[in-house]
């Protein structure tokens, strides 16, 4: 009964980021900006990774994938915002917004483990460097990519399977510049506690857990790093986790900020600004960090240059 309901829904209106007409355009030049710089840097970064073969190891292994889904959840979503900015009336398809959904919250989970994973293979490499070609073997690396992928599905699954049992009210306006759980939950007109607590069940799944297993890798990386005699042997440690930092809390912090709290204590305007950080703004600064705070990536990239310029 509940999918009849919500299929009798044919199609949904964004509300998209603002109200004013005098900020669509400047916002659609800023958005279109950001998008490709990150479709650019993304992909370079995966050619020049997929290009270099000094660059064939776990740690950019795993910053090849980080880029790819940094892609694709940015191309999931940034394209059909850019329309709701010059359109007159921002819709989008009952399917087209679950669809869109799914793909986010795969995407969305994929990083959040992803990022996990180049925790774990930092603290290997600093903790127990002689087992490292042993630890983060070809088999390791992929089993933990599976794992990555796998949870994507989990959550987008997880997530979907709660929105079957919502019904639909006659209001279609979904307050926000995607289909996102909370936004979609407000139209509903059986939405209860029990929805909520999935999705902070699932959320906490998706960020919490990532977020323990990053505390922790990183607890035992300063350990070890507190305890190398040389100044320079420190240095070089904490260079070699400082982009990834970096990014963890740009990501993990505006997701949780969103997520984590209650909508009655996070407005949800203010949420979709808090989203724009994950869904825009890291996608695009991710490759940035990696390539201008790391001597392999700019090494791999000036080989590069100066083959294709004497080519």
């Amino acid at each position: 009964m509940a999918a009849e309901n919500s299929s009798s829904v044919t199609e949904f209106i964004l509300a998209g980021l603002t109200d004013q007409p005098g900020l669509r355009i400047p916002l659609f030049f800023l958005f279109l900006g950001f998008y490709v710089v990150t479709v650019v840097g993304n992909l370079g970064l995966i050619m020049l990774i997929g290009l270099d073969s000094h660059l064939h190891i776990p740690m950019y292994f795993f910053l090849l994938n980080l880029s790819f889904i940094d892609f694709s959840y940015s191309t999931t979503l940034t394209p059909k915002m850019l329309v709701g900015f010059v359109s007159k009336k921002n819709t989008i398809s009952y399917a087209g917004c679950m669809t869109q959904f799914f793909f986010f919250c795969f995407f969305v989970f994929s990083e959040s483990y992803i990022l996990s994973a180049m925790a774990y293979d930092r603290y290997v490499a600093i903790c127990k460097p002689l087992l490292y070609t042993v630890t983060m073997s070809p088999q390791m690396c992929l089993f933990l990519l599976w794992g990555v992928y796998g949870m994507g599905v989990f959550g987008a699954v997880a997530h979907m399977v709660n929105l079957m049992f919502i019904t639909f009210c006659s209001d279609n306006l979904i307050n926000h510049y995607m289909c996102d759980i909370i936004p979609l939950l407000e139209l509903s007109c059986n939405s209860s506690s029990e929805h909520l607590l999935v999705v902070f069940i699932v959320v906490t799944i998706g960020i919490g857990v990532p977020i323990v297993t990053i505390f922790i890798s990183y607890g035992f990386i300063l350990s070890s790093i507190f305890h190398i005699s040389s100044t320079e042997g420190r240095s070089k440690a904490f260079s070699t986790c400082s982009s990834h930092i970096i990014v963890v809390s740009l990501f993990f912090g505006s997701g949780a900020f969103m997520y984590l709290k209650p909508p009655s204590i996070l407005p949800l305007d203010q949420g979709k600004v808090s989203s724009i950080f994950y869904t825009a703004v890291v996608p695009m600064f991710n490759p940035l960090i990696y390539s201008l705070r790391n001597k392999d990536v700019k090494i791999a990239l000036k080989k590069t240059l100066s083959r294709k310029i004497f080519s």
